[in-house]
């Protein structure tokens, strides 16, 4: 089974944390899910590179990168999901969907109510205590 590496940007404005909406997709388990934006690392890339680099071409949005939060390894069905979350913040909330179907700024108590990919329910849980 292959192992995939990705990163994704925990992104916070005023004590609300974003949390994008996945298209349709092939594979059920993360069709229409809810995650935290981000993507693979490409080669000669850094973690942080990937992040901005991914959050700009996904959401057209510049972020400031904090700290490190959680590394999750989770096996879905095909492949092995390896995902660095960073706890980033954005001077402006504003965001333009170019990937995903759907956004909510959520705070830390709301975050449960969503249908989560697999693979970021730890970062999500403990954010709720972060």
């Amino acid at each position: 089974m292959k192992n995939i590496e990705v990163v994704a940007a925990i992104i916070i404005y005023e004590n609300k944390i974003l949390c994008v909406q996945r298209g349709e997709n092939k594979l059920d388990y993360i069709s229409k899910k809810y995650e935290f934006p981000g993507g693979k690392i490409e080669l000669g890339e850094t973690r942080k590179e990937t992040i901005k680099r991914e959050v700009l071409e996904e959401l057209e949005m510049e972020i400031e990168i904090q700290e490190e939060f959680l590394t999750v390894t989770h096996e879905y069905p095909d492949f092995i999901l390896i995902m660095h979350s960073f706890i980033c913040k954005c001077d402006n909330p504003k965001l333009t969907l170019t990937e995903h179907i759907d956004y909510k700024w959520l705070k830390k108590d709301e975050l449960e109510y969503l249908d989560w990919a697999a693979a970021d329910i730890p970062i999500m849980k403990k954010l709720m205590t972060y």
